[in-house]
């Protein structure tokens, strides 16, 4: 659990918001039906190069448009009440972590 999920020993947990995670799980599967399709055309002999990269797009911007749905709650639900609970440091430490390996 890394710091900013128990905000300097107050015991508040910082737990992803349901719609976000609803939301981001349909993505998810939407990128996983994608990549499904580009194996079974992998195992084809006569696939096309482009429509393999075609899919691989999909799957791509599927796996994008997931990553931005669980950001724009981690900004709405917590980033944006840090100041207020006093973690705001560990939030903007621990988000900027994360985002250096975009």
């Amino acid at each position: 659990m890394s710091p900013a999920h128990m905000t300097q020993g107050k015991g508040i947990h910082l737990c992803m918001p349901s719609d976000a995670r609803e939301s981001a799980a349909k993505r998810l599967a939407v990128a996983k039906g994608h990549l499904e399709g580009v194996l079974r055309m992998l195992g084809e002999g006569d696939v096309y190069c482009v429509d393999v990269m075609r899919q691989l797009k999909a799957v791509m911007g599927a796996l994008d448009k997931a990553r931005d749905v669980v950001l724009e709650g981690h900004l709405r639900n917590h980033v944006a009440t840090a100041q207020t609970r006093g973690d705001g440091q560990e939030i903007v430490a621990e988000l900027m972590g994360v985002l250096k390996y975009r």
